[in-house]
């Protein structure tokens, strides 16, 4: 969420940023009113829109799924406080928002109880409202309210001017971005959005109002006296000392050319590096679902993979690849899992890789009808071929490294030491009590840390995937602490070695 957020206050700074050195000094008026209600609409949008295409164009690296760290149910429980469990930013979010409609209601209610102490004189096609000892005018949706100290020879160019506003809905304009301002107070971007267009509303009233007289005679009129102004930013206020100067100069300003509408064509290029960059930055990849279903058992014959079904298999999400030669058809890597067929894949992998049994190396591999299969691979195994496959890369699989990374404290290359550590590691530094107060349904939750140790030793590329952004902030905190090791080693030659490590909880 933290980082949707981000791009939306980021898109928003470039929407405007066009609207103020490119657009804001034409006379447009109407549209960039569409053009300022437009974008920030869409900066909402854009951070959502997703392009598979461009995702599946960049390169996986190939990371090694390590066995599962479980955290103890009672560990949660006897850590756990109530202040603990509070997501205090959480907390922060829907106080402002609290607080922010509450003044919104306030300002509401100060506009229903002039209209219920003032009464209403209506007319053709609006509703009058007249505030005794007030020099105060603007309007709200189709009601003017006018001071009674307003002298009558300008009352009409008044009127005139707040009509304009009533017809043209503009109240609907400033009511969308206080409702912005409740949902997200804290986005400076929506102050600066509503502050725009309610300058555009008045250049618009006044392109239309200063048409009634001669430009010279209603530019004196806006100068003629000092009024007071009604704080409340959703109504239309025709004297905003702060605006009367810059309407001015709009309405002496000579009618842009037709031409320079071309400037609205920057959208184009700037919408598609929006669009390209939420596209790349995306950290999910959309998985389909899968169900279970009797396994499938495949081998390999004359070089070929053939398959047969097996009754003595119960249903499962993955099929069995059983053949003397790794398949050639295209590779998973533990991301591309969906969480069902992860759940499978630890556990075989628990299974097998325990301590005194041969390292083995469990690979993915796609089977048919949208299943997968998985397949053996023992260290040592295929050697030739692995050196082909991976000779050239820069991250090596755990299970193929001659020497596997040292976790300091550790014997040089001890796999199981390394295993061991880091369970022990992620057990004394991750607290599990973060994830009460989430909003999270009782039960087991996973998430995953995904990172690699580096040619010289450093944890870098760290990723998390969780049930909760607080959770995934928490997790890449975590990997972030841990400590600089030996690098692992494969064919005499320093690589790095890219990791996914699984963490499962419970949530009470």
């Amino acid at each position: 969420m933290i980082n949707y957020i981000i791009q939306v206050i980021l898109f928003q700074v470039l929407f405007v940023a066009v609207y103020d050195f490119f657009l804001s000094k034409e006379t447009f008026f109407t549209k960039n009113r569409w053009y300022l209600l437009s974008t920030a609409l869409l900066s909402f949008m854009l951070p959502l829109f997703k392009i598979s295409t461009v995702q599946k164009a960049v390169p996986q690296e190939y990371y090694i799924l390590l066995p599962e760290v479980v955290l103890s149910p009672q560990k949660v429980i006897e850590k756990a406080a109530w202040y603990q469990s509070v997501n205090y930013l959480d907390l922060l979010f829907w106080i402002g928002c609290l607080l922010f409609f509450v003044v919104f209601l306030i300002k509401l209610e100060r506009i229903v109880r002039l209209v219920l102490q003032y009464g209403v004189a209506r007319k053709e096609n609006y509703k009058l409202v007249l505030l005794p000892k007030e020099t105060k005018a603007f309007s709200f949706f189709n009601y003017i309210f006018l001071g009674n100290e307003i002298p009558s020879s300008k009352r009409e160019k008044i009127i005139q001017h707040e009509l304009v506003h009533s017809k043209q809905k503009h109240t609907l304009d400033l009511l969308f971005f206080e409702f912005l301002k409740i949902v997200m107070w804290f986005n400076p971007m929506v102050y600066v959005y509503q502050n725009r267009i309610s300058l555009v509303h008045e250049y618009i009233s006044d392109a239309v109002a200063s048409k009634l007289d001669k430009k010279e005679n209603y530019i004196n009129h806006l100068l003629a006296d000092i009024f007071q102004v009604e704080h409340i930013s959703f109504i239309n206020q025709f004297y905003k000392h702060s605006l009367i100067k810059k309407r001015i100069i709009m309405i002496t300003k000579t009618q842009s050319k037709k031409v320079k509408q071309l400037k609205y064509l920057l959208l184009i290029p700037l919408l598609g590096s929006m669009i390209l960059y939420t596209a790349c930055s995306s950290e999910e990849v959309k998985m389909n679902k899968v169900e279970k279903q009797p396994v499938t058992v495949y081998k390999s014959e004359g070089g070929k993979i053939v398959k047969k079904l097996s009754t003595g298999y119960q249903s499962k999400y993955l099929d069995l690849f059983l053949g003397k030669e790794l398949p050639n058809t295209k590779e998973y890597s533990i991301d591309e899992l969906t969480e069902e067929e992860k759940g499978e894949y630890l556990a075989l992998l628990n299974g097998f890789n325990k301590e005194g049994m041969p390292q083995l190396n469990i690979r993915v591999f796609e089977a048919e009808n949208g299943r997968k299969m998985v397949a053996f691979d023992f260290v040592g195994k295929n050697e030739n071929q692995e050196k082909t496959n991976y000779q050239d890369s820069e991250s090596i699989p755990f299970s193929m490294l001659d020497k596997a990374p040292t976790f300091p404290g550790c014997v040089e290359g001890d796999k199981v030491c390394f295993n061991r550590s880091l369970q022990k590691f992620v057990k004394e530094n991750f607290d599990t009590s973060i994830a009460n107060g989430l909003g999270l349904g009782s039960g087991k939750k996973r998430l995953y840390i995904k990172f690699k140790i580096d040619k010289k030793g450093n944890v870098t590329d760290i990723m998390a995937r969780a049930p909760h952004p607080t959770l995934k902030q928490h997790a890449e905190e975590l990997a972030q602490k841990l400590p600089q090791m030996q690098s692992g080693e494969k064919d005499g030659k320093i690589v790095a070695t890219g990791f996914v490590l699984p963490i499962t909880f419970n949530v009470e």
